[in-house]
């Protein structure tokens, strides 16, 4: 199965799916990382190239930890739209990776890029079937599953299915060091280190789910696109009052 996840920046599938992914890998699927900014503003003391270099080798090392192919789309940080280039930009890296089920931001998230890239996602990839929609990749034949991550620090997004990464967490710490320039900047930015953002969710919806350690994700149920549990590495779904 090919498993594809698309980010923001440089470091957010490994710090909201990290330790899913791991679990991916670990059944054998084949894995994409898909980064749609260089995260070049993510530096209070180095200039936009600079940056933009230093996070894309770290992007580089992450998918290396779990042998997943990384497709860059390099567009300017904090300032991705909805255009036809971003259109286009996503509907190739899905027929690159030509997947059966995607993993993106929520739409209602606290970063516009994180929420418009969720959006690009939900909306566009259906259209890697379309033949007559041009780019460099020949058009799929099917329509994956599309599943959004959690938000930061858990606001605005509601669960409803968890995936226990108990075991993978050492993993999920693993490819997030490999973004160490984003360990200052979380703390200038938030006032926390980077750790912080991985040990406190993981153990929150670890507890709501009954495990030691989960990531939790909730589906995007469309016309066409239904939701396939088994599409998740031993998901557990949220209880329901």
């Amino acid at each position: 199965m090919n498993v594809l996840f698309v980010g923001a920046h440089p470091d957010d599938i490994e710090t909201f799916a990290g330790g899913t992914a791991a679990r991916y890998k670990a059944h054998g699927d084949s894995l994409f990382f898909c980064v749609a900014t260089n995260g070049n503003v993510g530096s209070s003391t180095l200039p936009l190239d600079e940056i933009a270099s230093i996070r894309h080798e770290e992007a580089k090392a992450g998918a290396k930890v779990l042998d997943a192919e990384l497709i860059c789309l390099d567009f300017d940080d904090e300032f991705l739209l909805d255009s036809r280039e971003t259109r286009l930009a996503f509907i190739n890296a899905f027929r690159i990776s030509r997947p059966d089920v995607v993993f993106c931001h929520w739409r209602n998230d606290y970063n516009p890029d994180h929420s418009i890239s969720g959006y690009l996602v939900d909306e566009c990839v259906s259209m890697a079937v379309i033949p007559n929609i041009r780019t460099d990749e020949p058009p799929t034949n099917k329509s994956p599953h599309v599943y959004y991550m959690d938000t930061p620090a858990g606001v605005n997004f509601e669960p409803e299915l968890y995936v226990d990464i108990t075991e993978t967490f050492p993993q999920k710490v693993e490819l997030v060091s490999k973004h160490e320039s984003q360990n200052q900047w979380m703390k200038d930015m938030f006032g926390y280190e980077l750790k912080a953002f991985l040990e406190i969710p993981a153990n929150f919806r670890g507890l709501q789910a009954g495990v030691k350690m989960a990531e939790a994700f909730k589906p995007s149920i469309r016309w066409g696109r239904t939701f396939t549990r088994h599409l998740l590495p031993d998901c557990l779904e949220a209880v329901k009052n």
